[in-house]
């Protein structure tokens, strides 16, 4: 049996018609296209208005596509003081209408280190994000908040990092990008169907063994160098070891999406799907 793993892509496929365009084109073009997952690439600012994300949400339930949102870059958890508000406004603006279109999850970078330790940010970091969360459960907002394993080791976003936010805060859940978490090691690490195995181990310890059956997973081909990610690749263009990692998303019995970021989206998204199918017969 084929473990339930939702294939799409973050942002609009490319192949998106001008008509209806927008999300809600995107939305139908994802269903067009046999996958069932779209994340909503908010990346810039979320400028979006409510009868938008309305429509949003009606195509999602009428196409069967699951419905998540990448919030904007400019999010820090470590931002200073005068920064920190806009950031927070920009997570939880992503959150208000990203439930209004129907997303269940907002993927959101953690932030920067600003050259400091994990250890020295992580309680500025988890003083914040529990503050979100809190506002969203009184406000009866479903959402989860998504911090993303991050590609360059300046960045707030280890698998670490990730896994205690989670499990700190009550509605706060990782989006594993496992290109990024290759791309961070800088050695070609992270590559291996046993590296793959430890983390989903890790990830299991840390959050329960049914948080395995609700993964949020980016993933692309990805070049990367001492430090870090440098950009994305497709996926036949790099070294991410797709097979290995599928192998061993199977062998843990893991559900959830894997929505592709690389530069040729619904190509590598059906890329994956298919390889998913034939690798869990």
């Amino acid at each position: 049996m084929v473990n339930q793993i939702s294939f799409g892509t973050v942002g609009s496929p490319t192949s998106t018609p001008k008509k209806p365009g927008g999300s809600v084109g995107a939305v139908e073009q994802i269903h067009n296209l046999g996958l069932d997952a779209l994340e909503l690439g908010w990346v810039q600012s979320v400028r979006v208005n409510e009868s938008t994300c309305l429509a949003i949400r009606e195509s999602a339930k009428k196409n069967a596509v699951y419905i998540s949102v990448h919030a904007p870059y400019f999010i820090n958890l470590n931002a200073d003081g005068e920064e920190w508000p806009k950031s927070r406004k920009r997570l939880m603006d992503a959150a208000f209408f990203g439930n209004l279109a129907g997303a269940t999850d907002i993927i959101f970078h953690p932030g920067s280190l600003f050259a400091k330790t994990s250890e020295e940010v992580l309680p500025i970091a988890l003083k914040r994000l529990a503050d979100c969360a809190k506002e969203l459960k009184e406000t009866g907002n479903p959402v989860v908040l998504r911090p993303e394993t991050m590609g360059k080791v300046a960045m707030l976003g280890s698998l670490t990092d990730t896994l205690v936010m989670s499990r700190e805060i009550e509605g706060i859940l990782p989006c594993l990008d496992f290109a990024h978490l290759h791309a961070r090691a800088g050695d070609g690490s992270i590559n291996s169907k046993q590296e793959f195995s430890d983390i989903l181990s890790t990830y299991r310890d840390y959050l329960g063994v049914e948080s395995l059956q609700h993964l949020h997973i980016h993933l692309s081909g990805i070049e990367y160098g001492p430090k870090g990610e440098k950009n994305h690749l497709p996926l036949r263009e790099s070294d991410l070891n797709l097979a290995d990692l599928f192998v061993a998303l199977r062998e843990f019995k893991c559900e959830g999406r894997i929505l592709c970021e690389s530069p040729v989206l619904e190509e590598d998204a059906i890329y994956m799907q298919d390889l998913w199918k034939s690798i869990s017969k």
